[in-house]
């Protein structure tokens, strides 16, 4: 069997993934719609392959994780999209929430650090001709400044504090969604109100792995 190959089996596997994700409170359609749409077993680990549409998070390779289907939709919801937002995503991970997110816009930008995750995913999203516009390998506390600004950011690991440049390279009325904190995070949305105003919200604790800074 192809390793790309979405069975009937999987599908009723998302569909039901999907019904837990609206009892949770997801109830963006646009987001509903990419869970439903992109294999989650794609991106999972060969060990964890069977676990893939349980909501929960699994261990990848380099002691890093492919968040719980929640997190991933929760955190997609709060950037509040439309088709024709540039989004910046820190930390590529395994690259579903990537995938999930190039269902949703016309320019995704990803950035990884750790370089085994990012020749994976890279490969990743051209087998399966993702459209996303570019993978990067570096450091997502620094953001992406060529391609600034951006109409949202997304950062899926646990930050102790917003990182600078990243404030910098959103747009004004651009969002930013960080999960803010060191053994717990609190979800945290920051939308840009002129050059020097931001409006933060909050949405609850999460865990995340940590974000690390100064890529060597």
């Amino acid at each position: 069997m192809n390793k790309f190959t979405d069975t009937t089996k999987h599908q009723g596997q998302r569909k039901k993934l999907v019904k837990t994700l609206i009892r949770k409170g997801i109830n963006s359609k646009d987001v509903i719609n990419a869970i439903n749409k992109i294999p989650r077993h794609f991106f999972m680990d060969s060990a964890f392959k069977s676990y893939s549409y349980e909501d929960k998070a699994y261990p990848i390779s380099s002691d890093q994780t492919i968040s719980q289907p929640f997190t991933v939709a929760f955190q997609t919801q709060l950037l509040e999209l439309v088709n024709t937002d540039k989004v910046l995503e820190i930390g590529t991970g395994s690259g579903y929430q990537s995938a999930i997110l190039s269902i949703l816009v016309s320019k995704v930008f990803t950035i990884e650090r750790q370089h085994k995750l990012f020749k994976q995913a890279k490969k990743l999203f051209e087998d399966l001709n993702y459209k996303i516009k570019e993978t990067i390998f570096g450091d997502g506390y620094l953001g992406y400044e060529k391609e600034a600004p951006f109409d949202a950011i997304l950062v899926t690991a646990g930050a102790e504090e917003i990182p600078k440049p990243l404030m910098e390279q959103l747009k004004i009325g651009g969002r930013l969604v960080i999960p803010l904190g060191k053994e717990i995070q609190i979800m945290t949305r920051l939308t840009r109100i002129s050059s020097k105003e931001f409006n933060k919200e909050t949405f609850g604790e999460f865990r995340f792995v940590p974000l690390l800074k100064n890529k060597n």
